[in-house]
């Protein structure tokens, strides 16, 4: 689930990146692409390293 919530936050973290350099549509995409991947990935290394609770 961490994955989940690495890439939403990825992704608008992202879209908030390109609107503050005055990117257009194209450049939304891409930043939102790029560190949604990112943080799909650093929110998957969390799983593996946070144990579960319980």
């Amino acid at each position: 689930m961490l994955n989940f919530i690495g890439g939403g936050l990825g992704i608008l973290l992202g879209l908030w990146t390109a609107r503050r350099r005055g990117g257009n549509r194209l450049d939304l995409l891409h930043y939102a692409t790029i560190f949604g991947i990112v943080g799909f990935i650093l929110g998957a290394f969390a799983m593996l390293v946070i144990p579960a609770p319980g």
